[in-house]
């Protein structure tokens, strides 16, 4: 194994330069490569492929990223693959500090995943979801950009600043395999690798997005996240629509009225207080700041509109206000209705529609949950039966940035990308997150990612834009050296 080499104090202060070469050196030859195998492997979340363990996808993703942990050949650098009986593994990369005067002090945790949301239909010709494409530089295909680049930027990073003159403190790399599914299995692995974790005093997550391509973006929010999946039923089973129209109530009729007591179904307002929260002051004067770097027209090139579709919202301000501090939601799938090809003339018995609830940062998720199912449940038309399901996820607001890592961030900013750092509430969930800052409620936050204009997370034609993720390693790695530097300088 190679020599892990300390610096001393005097020597922190990377060589710009030569961690700009490395990082592009790894990026080329060692983690696009790589990212592509990642790419056609069908690794779903567990969500969306319940029998993960008997089909082997989600194994052959955690195989194929710990082989090239370990094949990188850091010094003083441990990969495992923790497994619990009944739930999905995960990656942990123990990383020695460089410095032995900050190897006693906090962790630091990287954190990303690898499992995968489903194929979606509407990818363009020559593109597809396990089919990976380079093109005008970005990577195409499910998963590189959400979220299976984080190892590998969180480990290049890494080489570089050391073989550039940096310091780190000590790191945890912590890559798990159910995001896309809530996060269910991760609670249980962070109690078992407590003592590993020890104090964690930065958390820095690469499973988030940014607002445009030119500078290092963070997030200071992320909203919460409640799955509903509910039926309407109202017959054991399918009759003739001539004989029973008219006097069997549709249960897509039923069910429509129901989502109408939660969302006023012109303008998508909430109509349930409890999904509401005071959006804070200082969220909607540095909102303002952003919608003036972006501009008027950034939601006209923010999304793939359809002819004169447009958004509900009036400015930039109040599109991003929406976007990451209120509530909303989308029909995200439904049973019980056949394809049109086949949809005959009946009465269905049944309609089962799942639902992805958007919540503020700062909602009572349990409160929020309780009054969206009282209202699909009580008093319900025309008697109809109602079964619900749900799972949900806290949302998170980040804490205020401490002084040092402020600096850090904008000077990041400008050695990876020329421009000063800025940050952005999000409307997506890393359920991680919450759950961290309730364990490490002093640690700070450093919440970044590629998921930028045009990537499309989630949906079809998902791409990495590949230099926005090597500068976003550049930027990583003097995160990591300025928070060496503080720990030295307390």
């Amino acid at each position: 194994m190679p020599t892990l080499v300390h610096h001393s104090v005097g020597s922190f202060g990377m060589e710009h330069s030569r961690l700009k070469d490395e990082i592009s050196s790894v990026w080329a030859n060692d983690v696009v490569p790589t990212l592509v195998e990642y790419i056609a492997i069908p690794a779903l979340s567990p969500s969306f492929d319940t029998a993960w363990e008997a089909h082997g996808s989600l194994t052959h993703a955690v195989g194929l990223l710990s082989d090239w942990a370990r094949r990188l050949g850091l010094a003083g650098v441990t990969v495992a693959v923790r497994e619990l009986v009944g739930r999905t593994p995960v990656i942990v990369v123990n990383v020695e500090a460089t410095d032995p005067e900050s190897a006693g002090q906090t962790t630091v945790l990287m954190y990303g995943h690898l499992d995968k949301q489903p194929e979606m239909e509407g990818w363009a010709d020559g593109l597809g979801p396990w089919q990976p494409v380079i093109t005008d530089g970005k990577l195409y295909g499910r998963g590189g950009a959400d979220d299976g680049y984080a190892l590998f930027a969180s480990l290049t990073a890494i080489r570089g600043l050391r073989r550039a003159g940096g310091n780190h403190g000590r790191i945890v790399v912590l890559i798990e395999a159910g995001e896309e599914s809530g996060s269910p299995d991760l609670a249980a692995h962070i109690d078992v690798l407590a003592n590993e974790l020890g104090d964690v005093g930065l958390v820095v997550c690469l499973d988030s997005g940014c607002a445009t391509y030119d500078r290092l973006w963070t997030t200071t929010s992320l909203r919460g996240l409640a799955q509903v999946r509910f039926t309407v039923r109202v017959l054991t089973e399918g009759v003739h629509s001539g004989s029973a129209g008219g006097v069997v109530p549709s249960s897509f009729r039923v069910a429509r009225a129901l989502l109408d007591r939660i969302e006023d179904p012109l303008t998508g307002a909430m109509r349930l207080p409890e999904l509401d929260v005071e959006i804070p002051t200082a969220v909607v004067s540095a909102t303002a700041d952003t919608a003036e770097l972006l501009g008027p027209e950034w939601a006209d090139h923010e999304y793939p509109w359809i002819h004169s579709t447009h958004a509900d919202s009036c400015s930039t301000a109040e599109h991003l206000l929406s976007q990451s501090w209120r509530a909303a939601f989308e029909v995200t799938g439904a049973d019980g209705l056949p394809p049109t090809a086949r949809a005959g003339n009946v009465l269905r018995p049944h309609t089962t529609l799942s639902l992805a609830l958007r919540l503020p940062p700062s909602v009572d998720t349990e409160r929020a949950v309780g009054a969206v199912l009282r209202a699909l449940t009580t008093d319900v038309p025309s008697g109809a039966t109602v079964e619900v399901e749900t799972e949900r996820a806290d949302g998170w607001a980040a804490p205020a940035l401490a002084p040092w890592l402020s600096d850090t961030l904008d000077d990041a900013s400008y050695a990876a990308y020329g421009t000063g750092h800025r940050s952005l509430g999000e409307g997506g969930t890393i359920p991680f997150m919450a759950m961290l800052q309730r364990r490490f409620p002093a640690a700070q936050f450093a919440v970044a990612g590629v998921l930028g204009p045009g990537s499309n997370a989630h949906g079809p034609n998902e791409f990495l834009h590949l230099d926005y993720a090597e500068r976003l390693t550049v930027a990583v790695a003097h995160i990591l050296d300025g928070h060496a530097r503080h720990l030295v300088s307390e």
